[in-house]
């Protein structure tokens, strides 16, 4: 059982990073459709990581983290049509917030007020950096960027609170979420840069990559 969960997990592993340099190379050369296939279908086998899971392993966290993926992937969509931007802003917001409950209710709420005033310290410079530019959405941005701030001081708490390598991947995997949507934020909100989107969506997936494998981890090693 455990060489056939192995094999799965690089399987699909590897079936993540194909389809990932496929939709960055779609959507560099401009080939509309196939990024629009290739975008969502990423996130689909980044998901089928955890759906894959062992059922009678089961964890809270494995849902949890399950449902913000999936959450995840309809932001994906909706941020294929320009048209929907806010609506896929709310469904990553919601996936925040699921992914920092999921920690809470894994290991706690963590207080650590030095790294506190490092994360909010970067994302309140980069917020005010950013807005004159911000306009009617000035609000919105502003609680995307308090709660995606906040998974992430709980993200790197699960590290700091217990160093193993499980907790330094979701560790990884907040700290590049919040680069990536960084990277979106300057992109869209002050001026696109060379190799904007390949990079936005490269370190989007690795976090997303990270968080998956991470609690598919935990998930087996909570075997009941």
């Amino acid at each position: 059982m455990v060489v056939k969960s192995v094999n799965i997990t690089r399987i699909i592993n590897l079936l993540i990073v194909i389809s990932a340099i496929l939709a960055i190379y779609f959507g560099l050369y401009d080939h509309r459709k196939l990024f629009m296939l290739f975008k969502p279908l990423t996130t689909i086998l980044v998901i089928a990581l955890l759906f894959f899971t062992p059922k009678k392993s089961n964890v809270p966290l494995g849902r949890m983290v399950t449902i913000s993926l999936v959450f995840c992937l309809l932001g994906d969509v909706l941020l294929l049509f320009e048209d929907y931007f806010l609506m896929g802003l709310v469904a990553f917001l919601t996936a925040h917030i699921l992914l920092a409950v999921s920690f809470i209710q894994y290991r706690g709420f963590y207080k650590n007020w030095i790294t506190f005033l490092v994360l909010f310290g970067m994302a309140g410079a980069l917020f005010f950096w950013l807005q004159p530019w911000l306009g009617d959405l000035m609000l919105p941005v502003s609680i995307y960027m308090l709660i995606i701030t906040f998974m992430a001081w709980q993200g790197v708490g699960l590290y700091l609170r217990e160093m193993n390598n499980v907790h330094a991947w979701i560790a990884m995997a907040v700290l590049f979420f919040m680069f990536s949507d960084t990277l979106l934020a300057i992109a869209k909100f002050k001026t696109p840069f060379y190799f904007s989107g390949p990079l936005i969506l490269a370190t989007y997936w690795m976090s997303i990559l990270f968080i998956a494998n991470a609690t598919r981890r935990i998930v087996l090693e909570s075997k009941e």
